[in-house]
């Protein structure tokens, strides 16, 4: 893993890794492997750890007893809460030293030398655009891996939208604690995407050269500098949501 990545340009700095660990075929060791070369190849390690599921389930229903029951239910975000993002994602969260983010849907894990430094601050309005650790690592001119995904599962492309004054919008709808007791917070975000435009813009990106490509295993893999990535990406999805 470490050599694969070396081949690809990535040594020291911060990366952020999307990932699909069954793309890599058999990997011995597991995530954990994997997550162990990435640290041998970068100094600080990032993973978006979101977590889809502390959401209202009924978000626009005013509420009955079915609806009141199932917010109920919702579970609270909690530093040790797993993600769905996958195998990787999750041993960066178990990994020892590991720091977390603290939105309640739209985390990031990270472990290395900035690991605190990356997860530090992050709004609850615009999780993923300015003052998140997006902003930080686009500072910090981080590298983004794609390993075995493509661009549909790229977040910095969520980061680059939110800079288009016309962005596409959202709302979340979360449990919070304030002073102890559990409320239900709303705020705004850039909107997802489903696949309309952000494997078009990453494809596009591809052409211009700015990505390097190879495999890991059985995994495609693409490495690129997330500055122009976030330029490119800002003045085509710009156009595309005119």
């Amino acid at each position: 893993m470490c050599a694969g990545l070396r081949e690809l340009g990535v040594s020291g700095g911060a990366v952020i890794v999307h990932s699909s660990l069954s793309a890599f075929g058999e990997v011995d060791g597991g995530a954990e492997a994997v997550v162990r070369g990435l640290l041998q190849a970068a100094g600080t390690v990032v993973a978006p750890a979101f977590t889809p599921q502390v959401a209202d389930p009924f978000p626009e229903h005013a509420g009955d007893a079915e609806a009141d029951e199932a917010r109920a239910r919702v579970p609270l975000f909690h530093e040790g809460l797993a993600t769905p993002m996958g195998a990787i994602p999750n041993a960066v969260l178990g990994w020892e030293g590991s720091c977390r983010s603290r939105h309640p849907q739209a985390s990031v894990a990270a472990v290395g030398e900035r690991a605190a430094e990356v997860t530090g601050r992050q709004p609850l309005a615009y999780a993923v655009g300015r003052g998140s650790p997006f902003e930080w690592l686009y500072r910090e001119r981080a590298r983004i891996l794609l390993l075995g995904v493509g661009h549909d599962r790229n977040s910095f492309l969520h980061y680059a939208e939110s800079l288009v004054p016309h962005h596409r919008r959202k709302v979340r709808r979360f449990p919070y604690l304030v002073d102890g007791e559990r409320v239900w917070v709303r705020t705004d975000d850039v909107g997802d995407d489903n696949g309309r435009f952000f494997p078009q813009v990453g494809a596009e990106f591809g052409e211009t050269g700015g990505v390097r490509r190879g495999k890991i295993g059985a995994a495609d893999c693409q490495v690129m500098d997330c500055v122009p990535f976030v330029g490119f990406a800002r003045r085509r999805l710009a156009e595309l949501l005119r």
